[in-house]
Formats: C-alpha cells, sequence, structure tokens
C-alpha cells in the first residue's frame, strides 16, 4: 500500500501498515546492501591475492633476487621511525675475518704468480749499418700478455709386455690396470671434468658432448649420465659420511627446492632436494663446514624425519609444516630432541613481497623493523657465543617484545585473509622459535647460510632443466653435496674429484674422513710443506 506524503491518511491502522511496510522493504534494501558490499569485499581480496601473485612472478622472472632495501626509501612513507640502516646477516667475510680495501676502480687485476711465464725477447735492430760497437743493456721493459691455450686430450697407452725367462720356463707380466669404473675406458681426470662441468659450472649433459665433439670427442649425452651413476654408487659413502658429520653439529640448518622429474611414467613430477648445512663461523666456530642433499620423489614431511632420525640439537628452517615431527611427536604431543629455530629473513620476505606490489606504510615499518635485528646481528658477526648472546639480550629481545605487540596491533586492523595479515601472522604464529636465537649465540637470526647453499642448484636448475630419473636425482644430490663442501671449504673440485676418484675404490672404508675435502686439502697443504 502506498501513499503520497503530502496526503497521509488520518487513519491510525493505515499509518502503522504503511509503516511496516517501509521497515520491510528497508530490510530488504540494507540485506542486499550487505550482499553486495560482501561480493566486492571478496573480489578484492582476490584481486590483491592475483596482484600478489603477479609480482612474485614478475619479480622471479626480470626482477632482482636480493631482498635488500632502500631504508631511506621506506622511512619516506612514515615519519616516526628513526632506525639504523639494515644489513643482512650474510654480509661480510667468513668468521669475521675482515675483507681486504676494494681495488681502485679501472686497475688491472695482476696475473697470479702461479700461471706459467713463456719468455719471449724482442732484441732491437743494429744502431747504424756496419756498426760493430759493444752492445751493453742498461735495462728492460716487460710487458706480460695473458694467453689462452685450448684444452687438449691425449690418450695414456698402458703397455704391459709378457716376458718369458728360458731358465725358469715361466712367462711375465704386469697386472692389469685398476680403471675408476670398470669397463669404462677414461681417466679420473676425464670424469672429475665432467662432473665438475656439470654440478659447478651448470653445463648440461647434452652441451658438454657437442662441445667435446668440436675437438673430436664422441661421448653421448647418455653415456654421460651412466658415467655420472656409476660414480655416484662408488662415491656414496662419502656422502653418507658428510651427513653423520654435520648431524653431530649442536646446530643445523635445513631447507628444500623443488627440481622437474621426469620418467615417472606419468609426464613430469616436482621433486625435492633437501640441504643440511653445518657451518657456525658466525658464531666463532671455526670448525670445518658442510653441507648433505638428499633426493625425494615428493615433499612428505616423512623425508626430513628420516633423514635426521638420529639428531639431537637445534634445527633452522622456514615454517614448512613437515618439519613439525621432528620438533614434537605427532600423537601425544610430547616435545623431541630436535629445537626449532625460526628465521627471520623469511619473515622479512613476506613483507618485502607486499611492498613488491604496493607501497604499504605497515610493510615498510615492519621491514625497517626487522632491519634492526639484522644490524644488530652484523655488529656481533663472528664474536664468541656468550658475547652474541649477551648483545641479543640486551638489544635485540627489547625490539622484538615491541615488534610482537605492533604486530598484534596491525594485524587486528587487516582483513584476516590479506597478503599483508598473513605476513603479520606469520611470525606471531611461531613467536617461541623466532625469538629462540636469542637464547643461545651459537643460533642465527635467518636460514640465509643454507639459502645460500642452495644457490648452486637454483643456477643449475635454469641450464639442465630437469633430473631424468629416480637414479639420476639420487646421484645429483651427492655430487652437490660433494662439490658444496668443497666449495665451503676452499677447496678445488676438479683437483679434489680427480684424486678421490682415483683412490677411492682401494681405500679402507674405515678410513674414508681421509677423503673428506678440509681433510684432503689439509693432507695436500702438508705434503707440499714438507
Amino acid at each position: 500500500m502506498r501513499f503520497e506524503l503530502d496526503r497521509l491518511p488520518s487513519d491510525p491502522v493505515l499509518l502503522q501498515r504503511m509503516l511496516q511496510e517501509m521497515a520491510e522493504v528497508l530490510e530488504q534494501e540494507r540485506t542486499a546492501l550487505k550482499a553486495v558490499k560482501a561480493v566486492v569485499t571478496t573480489q578484492g581480496l582476490t584481486i590483491e591475492k592475483l596482484e600478489h601473485r603477479l609480482a612474485r612472478l614478475l619479480r622471479v622472472q626480470f626482477g632482482r633476487t636480493s631482498e635488500k632495501m632502500d631504508i631511506a626509501q621506506l622511512r619516506l612513507m612514515f615519519d616516526e621511525i628513526d632506525t639504523p640502516v639494515a644489513a643482512n646477516d650474510d654480509a661480510g667475510s667468513p668468521g669475521g675475518v675482515q675483507t681486504p680495501a676494494p681495488r681502485k676502480a679501472g686497475a688491472r687485476v695482476p696475473i697470479p704468480a702461479h700461471v706459467s711465464r713463456k719468455v719471449v725477447e724482442h732484441r732491437p735492430e743494429a744502431c747504424t749499418p756496419g756498426c760493430a760497437g759493444q752492445q751493453t743493456q742498461i735495462g728492460e721493459d716487460v710487458t706480460e700478455v695473458l694467453d689462452y691455450v685450448p684444452a687438449s686430450f691425449r690418450v695414456i697407452r698402458h703397455v704391459r709386455p709378457r716376458v718369458a725367462c728360458r731358465v725358469c720356463e715361466r712367462i711375465r707380466q704386469a697386472p692389469a690396470i685398476d680403471l675408476p669404473l670398470p669397463k669404462i675406458m677414461v681417466s679420473s681426470a676425464l670424469l672429475a671434468h665432467l662432473i665438475v662441468s656439470r654440478f659447478v659450472d651448470h653445463l648440461p649433459w647434452n652441451r658438454q658432448s657437442m662441445i667435446l665433439r668440436r675437438q673430436g670427442i664422441v661421448i653421448d649425452r647418455d653415456v654421460m649420465s651412466r658415467w655420472a651413476r656409476k660414480l655416484a654408487w662408488l662415491m656414496a659413502p662419502l656422502g653418507e659420511r658428510l651427513l653423520e658429520y654435520i648431524v653431530e653439529a649442536p646446530k643445523i640448518h635445513g631447507d628444500d627446492t623443488p627440481v622437474t622429474l621426469l620418467g615417472t611414467g606419468n609426464g613430469s613430477a616436482t621433486a625435492r632436494f633437501w640441504v643440511y648445512l653445518r657451518h657456525g663461523w658466525s658464531s666463532g666456530d671455526m670448525g670445518p663446514p658442510a653441507v648433505a642433499y638428499r633426493f625425494s620423489t615428493d615433499r612428505g614431511g616423512h623425508h626430513p624425519a628420516a633423514h635426521l632420525a638420529n639428531y639431537c640439537g637445534y634445527l633452522q628452517a622456514d615454517g614448512f609444516a613437515g618439519y613439525n615431527a621432528l620438533y614434537e611427536d605427532p600423537k601425544t604431543k610430547v616435545p623431541r630432541d630436535v629445537v626449532e629455530v625460526g628465521c627471520w629473513a623469511h619473515a622479512r620476505r613476506k613483507f618485502t613481497d607486499v611492498l613488491d606490489k604496493t607501497p604499504s606504510p605497515i610493510a615498510a615499518e615492519a621491514v625497517v623493523r626487522i632491519a634492526e635485528l639484522f644490524a644488530i646481528e652484523r655488529e656481533i658477526k663472528g664474536a664468541p657465543p656468550d658475547q652474541r648472546r649477551q648483545v641479543r639480550q640486551e638489544r635485540a629481545l627489547p625490539r622484538l617484545a615491541a615488534l610482537r605487540s605492533w604486530l598484534e596491533t596491525m594485524e587486528r586492523g587487516l582483513s584476516s585473509d590479506s597478503t599483508l595479515a598473513r605476513a603479520c601472522r606469520y611470525p606471531l604464529n611461531r613467536w617461541a622459535a623466532m625469538i629462540r636465537y636469542c637464547d643461545d649465540g651459537l643460533l642465527e637470526i635467518s636460514n640465509n647460510l643454507v639459502e645460500n647453499a642452495l644457490r648452486g642448484v637454483a643456477l643449475g636448475r635454469r641450464n639442465w632443466l630437469f633430473v631424468g630419473s629416480i637414479k639420476g636425482g639420487h646421484a645429483s644430490a651427492l655430487f652437490y653435496s660433494l662439490v658444496e663442501s668443497c666449495k665451503l671449504n676452499g677447496v678445488e673440485p676438479e683437483a679434489w674429484f680427480t684424486d678421490v676418484i682415483e683412490r677411492i675404490g682401494n681405500h679402507p672404508i674405515n678410513q674414508i674422513d681421509e677423503l673428506l675435502p678440509w681433510r684432503w686439502q689439509a693432507a695436500r697443504d702438508s705434503a707440499l710443506a714438507a
């Protein structure tokens, strides 16, 4: 029933009916408006998620990989913050050793002394025709030009003559030589070169095969991969010993990275490289660092549980739920002997991802607050554990307490499903693990050390693209363990592989530690000094 406003009825019953109809219409319009707002909010969150994902993909494909932010620019977003310049915990040299002063821009780097020299003397012409005067050299000018001699191949012919004795009536001959791989007529030097080219220089097998063909050497890529798998079987005890050495440490770092796997029968699949690192130089422990890789066809939590079944100590890793079974029993919730340590680099990454998409003042302030913590770590890098703990207790803990309060306040004012709210919840949900590094000077503020150890896999993955089989994945994990451990200890990988491949077949298994990269290098240095 509708009425004109200037001609309202005087009957109270009609007026009540009119008001009731108007209230019903108003309620319907209010319900419809709420539904529209809900749809708009959902669409806005969906758009935000898609924009966030697109920004991350664009950064991965085309952008920078460093997470270092320009703190001066971030401060322009808000005026109340006054903090020191950010510092990353992986800056500086290992063990706190002072890095040499950078050379002057444009200055020529001298040629190392160990490079062999070939002297070519250029004598001047005679001074005048017919002059027989004595020539006296009063000095010389030397110009050193760096030359390149292309790699060359050679064939080593092992000749074993048969000798007959007329008196003894016996025929003698030297025993057959021991090949690195049975029935494979290549030397340890060539095998080492192929392995290092693949896992250090990131050259796929097919590319190496093409390079060799240009020099007239035909080795198919399938043959190379088959050699690598056989060599991995021979060197497997070294990979097992590396992991045993790593789990002896009171603190290790863990992470994983995806890799494409072929040969599963269903096209391609996403497999995983798991990596475990022992490295204590930042806390004054100058023991040899080591890294061990393991391969799996999926990302199940039972894989790290099996890898670290005998480990007791601190594990610093990201927030992957697959590690939870290491920290506590899934059924009884009883804590185990592995203690979780959080990573502030992962927490910071959540906010830098937001900043890559939009200039958010909240994300900018979070990055600057976290930068204060990293700046403290840079000052105590390489200091003894007791000193590191004392500085963290005095300077880092108050900042962490303020950061937690601020994150809780910011998170309450955000949509629960937004990217920024999830970034705030990441450290809050695991706060005990995030601040645990302040309780022990052996621990690190972030997991950047193990991510640095994964750079070789990340670079190689762009070149060889995939692993061709499960056996190939396990072999790749072993070789990455060996080459990255060599690099961590300053050992030249090709020299180490050449010598170890030659010796490991006849080396006593109970003396396998002698072939570990740092022990091998120490023995070699002692032999050279003697």
